[in-house]
């Protein structure tokens, strides 16, 4: 069977048109070291193979490449609100407030997190890297869809994607002091960061309880999803996607 380009949160199965998916590294036309799926604008890979493989990614997800918000991202906590689709530079998180406009953040090891209210009909896509959970961004864009928006904490639902795992994300003392103890642990001589459960609990603090969280470590299915730690910054990205169509 031929690996699928798309993991589909289970979280949002049942809600009706919600489009979300996060793609793998399979199934694209990017030769090495970008095999496969590459979906990351800014890597040294070719430009027309990159627009190639996202328009097959969207295809699986029924939805046109033109219809993506997408950042260059920073590793910041700036949030782009929109109800238009385009690119931009400088924000880390996308809501988007529009029925037809997917939200769109790029990762290879950082922490994708979605979100959906079924309600108001407002998603967020977030990238957070450590930079990011430290500087809460998640929490950031929940309240602005909670605050903003009208959004019930209750009704939003999540998802925290494949990214790399604590086991595998070793840090230095001066990144794991700003981490409380209950998302780092010592193994061996080294620290390591546990990026799922601080992000969770952003959310938990808000008040969002319906959350569910990937198993999937980056760097230990690098076959499957592409890791800047293991393959040393030479390699492609993976996009996680989330909005609703248009009724």
């Amino acid at each position: 069977m031929t690996p699928s380009r798309v993991v589909r949160p289970t979280i949002f199965e049942t809600i009706p048109g919600l489009v979300a998916g996060v793609s793998t590294r399979h199934g694209g036309l990017s030769e090495a070291p970008y095999t496969s799926l590459n979906l990351g604008v800014h890597t040294e890979d070719d430009p027309s193979v990159i627009e190639q493989n996202l328009a097959l990614f969207c295809s699986d997800l029924g939805i046109s490449p033109l219809d993506l918000a997408r950042s260059y991202q920073v590793h910041g906590d700036k949030i782009w609100v929109t109800g238009r689709a385009g690119y931009q530079s400088g924000f880390d998180a996308m809501v988007t407030v529009q029925p037809g406009v997917f939200a769109g953040v790029g990762i290879a090891d950082c922490t994708p997190i979605l979100l959906a209210d079924p309600f108001t009909r407002v998603c967020a896509a977030i990238h957070a890297g450590w930079k990011g959970t430290v500087a809460r961004i998640v929490e950031k864009t929940a309240k602005r869809m909670i605050e903003n928006r009208g959004s019930d904490p209750a009704n939003i639902l999540a998802y925290i994607g494949p990214c790399i795992s604590q086991v595998h994300f070793e840090v230095g003392d001066e990144v794991a002091a700003q981490f409380d103890e209950a998302f780092k642990t010592r193994i061996g001589s080294k620290w390591h960061v546990d990026l799922k459960a601080a992000n969770a609990a952003q959310l938990r603090s808000l008040g969002i309880q319906q959350i569910e969280i990937d198993s999937v470590c980056t760097v230990k299915n690098n076959a499957d999803f592409f890791s800047h730690r293991t393959e040393k910054g030479v390699t492609g990205r993976m996009l996680a996607l989330i909005g609703f169509q248009v009724s």
